[in-house]
């Protein structure tokens, strides 16, 4: 048994040795058990996915263009779709052409397209602090050295992201300034400014990832990044926080044409193009349907939830743990004292029969941290309730009340 390990660790990749697994993914099976309340997930809620509309788009596309939908298609990506998608933009005050739109096998994929196209071994990667995991993992396939920048209230730190700057040569920068996940903080307008400022300055290629910008609870109105450095910008976007997650259907908006024709190579060489089947339901449910009206139901849902979430921590977690209050999105993070273990907590939760993400795995060179990602779209408000009540006990429980 030994030799046959042996011999298969020497077959593995020295890129994939470097990648670490998703968390969420490993606890999954622990987290799923239907006793358990989770604020795990990062997951749309299915109450509010579009079964029946979507159930009429896939009967309208098989009866009207069945052999197209069934038949490959263009790498880019359905004309149709990208219109719908550059006509998103426009409302947002955005000129993007449909040529600079490529569809993509959601974020994730489109997140390795970039790793392809741009990181070479030891290149420096920028990331916020904490950082999505999911970024973390498909650019860590491609060995890059990464580069911190810690986040304020604010958003990005701009006075160590300047330093940073002068300091290292930073190749890509991965940032999510609208809800960001995992800690649910919204970037400043003045921010969103001085982070395209110091791009443009620095000559620094930005990518925008914006799964959540329109799950948006005030009627606070912010710039994208792409809008003050739009030749300094890759825009990131999804339906999967919009109409269903299950379709994997993304898109990536490139800022010039020659970072356009680089990316389809790389699709082409991944999976020639994403379900077109999949684009063509999309694109006939965003023809038939106002997406706008479906958003609103999702978003009083959710403005819901995370007040129930923010006012249960304020009633029963000790008083020195802070928590963001998102204005929009799915998540809240939460930061216990110096000293605390979130993944000691994560043990004795489930045991309480609730769960949440620990903070480690957004964070790079990290073994332990004192803060946690807890969801809040996939729970009513009375099992959110019952959750906080269940994770107050299990901090007694391992901190012997951690406010004294």
């Amino acid at each position: 048994m030994s030799e046959q390990n042996n011999f298969t660790k020497n077959l593995i990749s020295e890129r994939i040795q470097q990648v670490p697994r998703s968390f969420i993914r490993d606890i999954l099976s622990v987290t799923n058990a239907p006793e358990i309340i989770s604020f795990a997930g990062g997951l749309p809620n299915k109450k509010y996915f579009p079964v029946k509309e979507i159930q009429q788009c896939t009967i309208d596309v098989l009866a009207n263009n069945g052999e197209a939908a069934l038949q490959y298609s263009t790498t880019e990506g359905l004309p149709e779709l990208r219109e719908h998608i550059s006509w998103y933009y426009k409302q947002q005050g955005l000129t993007i052409s449909t040529d600079r739109i490529l569809i993509t096998t959601g974020s994730q994929q489109a997140l390795d397209l970039i790793g392809k196209v741009f990181i070479n071994k030891k290149d420096n990667v920028l990331l916020e602090e904490p950082s999505y995991l999911g970024a973390i993992q498909a650019f860590s396939m491609y060995q890059p050295k990464f580069t911190i920048v810690p986040l304020t209230n604010e958003g990005m730190d701009c006075e160590v992201l300047e330093e940073k700057l002068k300091s290292e040569r930073i190749k890509l920068a991965y940032v999510v300034p609208n809800f960001q996940n995992p800690s649910g903080i919204s970037y400043s307008e003045d921010c969103r400014k001085e982070v395209a400022e110091l791009a443009i300055k620095n000559n620094l290629l930005m990518v925008e990832d914006d799964p959540y910008g329109a799950i948006r609870f005030t009627d606070n109105k912010y710039n994208s990044l792409y809008h003050y450095a739009p030749d300094h910008t890759i825009l990131l976007g999804t339906f999967s926080k919009t109409v269903a997650l299950g379709f994997r259907m993304g898109w990536i908006v490139a800022p010039n044409e020659e970072i356009y024709n680089r990316l389809v190579i790389a699709k082409q060489a991944a999976d020639l193009h994403s379900d077109i089947f999949s684009q063509r339901i999309i694109s006939t449910f965003l023809s038939k349907y106002d997406l706008n009206i479906h958003m609103k139901k999702i978003i009083e849902a959710y403005r819901n939830q995370s007040q129930v979430m923010t006012e249960a921590i304020k009633k029963y977690f000790p008083q020195d743990i802070s928590y963001t209050k998102p204005e929009g999105g799915m998540f809240c993070w939460v930061t216990m004292p110096d000293g605390y273990s979130a993944m000691t907590l994560f043990n004795e939760a489930i045991k309480q029969k609730v769960a949440f993400v620990p903070g480690v795995p957004f964070y790079i060179g990290k073994k332990d941290i004192n803060t946690f990602r807890l969801n809040f779209s996939c729970s009513s408000p009375t099992e959110i309730e019952e959750g906080v009540k269940r994770l107050e006990k299990a901090m007694q429980v391992c901190y012997h009340r951690i406010d004294i």
